[in-house]
């Protein structure tokens, strides 16, 4: 299927000889909910399939699954079974699988804990650019989801920085409220409104919930372009 829209996304770039339509999408993604990822493995190939024919701008915005996370951090795996109880070794199975369907290996080791300071990191990148934003957002979903890194941890997250060539990173984090009031109003702006995560508004107009599959995008792109 996705290989078969791929071939008509191919087909409708060679037609085209104006200049490509301009899709925005507006994610909000928290950095330790791995369906977030999920969704954006699948967001990439979809950008990569349309890209000659559209012009994508992305923008990372924060949601906190539990906004009461400690800072200290708390080992993962005993933190999902207190909350989910017997049912988290099957959502751990689960997930696994889900992650092995996009090239990855899912692991819940480490710990887990207060995401604020991905958050401030990835607005901090965001006024750098939107690639760099969605190429730090890559690296730090990495680290926690594959390689139990701690999302709190600040050295983790200035490896990330330095992975994408993020400068003043440290700068930035050092000071507490660098970025607290944006992450707030972004809170507000983008987040308030909704349950749950991943989020998706393309062009301020469709939105799409949950870990969308490649296809899913491609066909909203088309929607939100023709609407244009």
């Amino acid at each position: 299927m996705l290989q078969k829209i791929y071939q008509q996304f191919r087909a409708m770039a060679g037609s085209v000889n104006s200049g490509k339509k301009l899709i925005q999408i507006d994610i909000s993604s928290d950095t330790v909910c791995p369906w977030c990822f999920v969704g954006k493995k699948n967001l990439d190939k979809a950008l990569a399939i349309a890209k000659n024919q559209y012009n994508f701008e992305t923008k990372w915005h924060p949601f906190f699954l539990n906004p009461s996370a400690p800072k200290e951090g708390i080992n993962k795996r005993e933190y999902y079974m207190s909350k989910f109880g017997p049912q988290s070794k099957r959502m751990e199975s689960r997930m696994s699988e889900v992650f092995r369907s996009v090239g990855l290996e899912y692991s819940l080791n480490g710990l887990t804990g207060s995401s604020l300071d991905s958050h401030r990191l990835i607005f901090y990148a965001g006024q750098k650019g939107s690639e760099m934003q969605h190429n730090l957002v890559e690296e730090l979903c990495l680290g926690y989801f594959t390689q139990a890194r701690y999302i709190g941890d600040r050295e983790f997250l200035l490896e990330a920085a330095r992975k994408v060539q993020l400068e003043g990173a440290a700068e930035f984090l050092e000071d507490p409220n660098n970025g607290l009031q944006e992450v707030q109003d972004e809170l507000s702006k983008y987040s308030s409104r909704i349950s749950g995560v991943p989020h998706y508004l393309i062009n301020g107009k469709y939105e799409l919930s949950g870990a969308q599959s490649p296809e899913a995008f491609l066909r909203t792109f088309e929607a939100a372009a023709m609407a244009k």
